[in-house]
């Protein structure tokens, strides 16, 4: 098959699963054209399988680009909120030379992994500031364990580290019991707690996330923002330990 008319085939394919509309000039063929067309495309296709691939593969590309790409423009227009927000919790060095921001939620599976890739960063480097952000958006039992956490953040501060890690690193579920429980073993009580979530709801904090996730792009957790760009699923420590590195070097992610 010649390469002009596999790229014809790509395209159109490309046309067909993103749901457009062909380009007006196949519209200028009469009907017998158009079923051969048909035919030979649905030939081809049969024939070569593996170019739906291909096509897929281009359109998820295009479509990760643009995410991208929207994720960067808000991340020029957000600077204040995404990275020095009174609601949010610091770690590492509060004066670190970069700062890797976290979005997630307590019953993500995914951020308990990730968990220990925060760890590891915080130990290879004493210069690394690290924002927690809480995205509660795995049900009412996340929405309930961010209240109790925002609540023991208010109480007890200096031990917010410690709520952090045993909450999400805990084996059972997040919730409003298991994050009063949590926070009962760093010792602060129930009723202290439930004073705070009485007189703050801590919406604000949560609507702020919420908003930033929109605007990023962020559709699940764990998702990062480092630097000038947004990263999103549990990528591990190596990969942002790179784009730390490349801060330091470049002013950019990437080099």
């Amino acid at each position: 098959m010649p390469s002009t008319a596999r790229k014809i085939i790509a395209t159109a394919t490309i046309f067909l699963m993103a749901g457009a509309t062909l380009p007006q000039a196949a519209f200028a063929l009469d009907d017998k054209q158009k079923k051969e067309m048909g035919e030979f495309i649905r030939e081809y296709l049969v024939a070569n399988p593996e170019i739906l691939l291909e096509a897929q593969q281009s359109l998820k590309k295009k479509q990760q680009d643009e995410q991208l790409r929207q994720a960067e423009v808000a991340i020029s227009e957000n600077q204040q909120t995404i990275f020095k927000s009174v609601h949010d919790v610091t770690l590492g060095n509060p004066k670190g030379d970069v700062t890797i921001v976290e979005f997630y939620d307590y019953n993500c599976g995914y951020c308990k992994r990730a968990l220990a890739d925060m760890e590891t960063i915080l130990a290879n480097d004493k210069n690394v500031r690290f924002v927690l952000k809480e995205l509660p958006i795995l049900g009412p039992d996340s929405l309930a364990a961010h209240k109790v956490s925002a609540a023991f953040r208010q109480v007890a501060p200096e031990k917010y580290g410690e709520f952090h890690r045993a909450l999400l690193g805990g084996e059972d579920r997040a919730t409003e019991e298991t994050a009063i429980a949590v926070a009962g073993r760093l010792g602060v009580s129930e009723a202290d707690l439930r004073a705070k979530m009485e007189t703050d709801a801590h919406d604000a904090a949560v609507k702020e996330s919420y908003t930033l996730a929109n605007n990023l792009g962020i559709t699940g957790t764990p998702s990062y923002v480092v630097g000038n760009e947004a990263v999103f699923g549990a990528v591990g420590a190596e990969e942002l330990e790179t784009k730390v590195t490349n801060m330091r070097s470049c002013g950019k992610t990437v080099c």
